[in-house]
């Protein structure tokens, strides 16, 4: 069988011929797309991450498909619907960056309450600032809100209680031994966004949670608080955001993914990266690995971790 590799680096190719010794690989660094689904034309399976598009006609100009690996734990970029109509089965990995994107949330949220990468530019621009523009704020004490407690906004939970925080979270399915166990309380989304000084958002993207955060919602938030989402751009409606923000409504937001956010981009009080919440060694060793069990336990015919 024959598997086309999408959007990997040369390093990763490595690490993935080394996971999957044996099997026929193509690879690729472009995402893919229509433009580039002809590469992958006589492939019986692909593997791609978050950037590539695998649309009804992507799938229709791969006719010997029969598997579908991303290596991610979001499926949103795949027209699963489509392929398990016509018999092809997906698979993800469910739980690489658990840890790595909780600590990542802290990152953007500690660089919104101190104000780190000003303060730097400011001391690589002249040795002698005015500190008064660096005054940031305690997390101590502070209530954070976690829309979504799977296994991020769980290690999530954990770090803020490290920090002092009172923690409340949402989740359509809470997980109440966990709450009791970590002392917080689950709460409705509106009682929530009242609340909490800081929002946290884990939760995943469907059409259930597609801008979840509306205009209706920025309303609600507590004024002075703070947005943080590492989890899809799609679950935050932009342009309601923007309004937020511009009300003072919402003080600041750290953004690791954002749909349609160039408006976003240039205020100060918005820190924006390129979706790499997930990116660090241990996490992409572990994306790496589990691809690899995840195709060749499709070969063997003992699929795993389908979607």
């Amino acid at each position: 069988m024959k598997i086309s590799f999408f959007e990997t680096t040369k390093e990763e190719q490595k690490v993935l011929s080394s996971h999957i010794d044996g099997l026929d690989c193509v690879f690729f660094e472009v995402k893919l797309n229509e433009e580039t689904a002809h590469l992958a034309k006589d492939s019986d399976m692909i593997s791609v991450f978050v950037n590539s598009v695998v649309s009804k006609n992507v799938i229709e100009s791969i006719p010997s498909l029969k598997f579908i690996s991303t290596r991610s734990t979001g499926f949103d970029h795949i027209d699963t619907a489509y392929a398990k109509s016509k018999g092809i089965l997906t698979s993800n990995v469910p739980a690489y960056g658990s840890r790595t994107v909780a600590e990542f949330t802290f990152a953007l949220l500690l660089e919104l309450s101190r104000k780190i990468s000003l303060a730097n530019k400011l001391m690589k621009e002249k040795k002698d600032c005015d500190i008064s523009s660096l005054r940031g704020f305690d997390l101590n004490g502070k209530t954070i809100g976690i829309v979504g407690t799977g296994k991020i906004g769980k290690n999530v939970v954990k770090i803020a209680k490290g920090f002092d925080m009172k923690v409340v979270a949402f989740d359509a399915f809470p997980d109440l031994n966990f709450a009791k166990e970590n002392d917080f309380e689950y709460v409705s989304l509106n009682d929530l966004l009242s609340q909490s000084d800081i929002v946290s958002l884990h939760t995943p993207y469907n059409k259930d949670t597609h801008n979840l955060i509306d205009m209706d919602r920025i309303k609600l938030f507590k004024k002075g608080s703070y947005l943080v989402n590492t989890a899809r751009g799609e679950i935050v409606d932009t342009k309601a955001l923007l309004w937020g923000l511009e009300q003072n409504i919402i003080a600041g937001a750290g953004l690791d993914v954002v749909h349609d956010g160039y408006e976003l981009i240039n205020l100060p009080q918005v820190i924006m990266t390129p979706h790499v919440a997930f990116n660090s060694n241990e996490a992409e060793a572990e994306i790496l690995r589990v691809t690899g069990e995840n195709i060749k336990a499709f070969v063997a015919q003992d699929a795993r971790n389908t979607v």
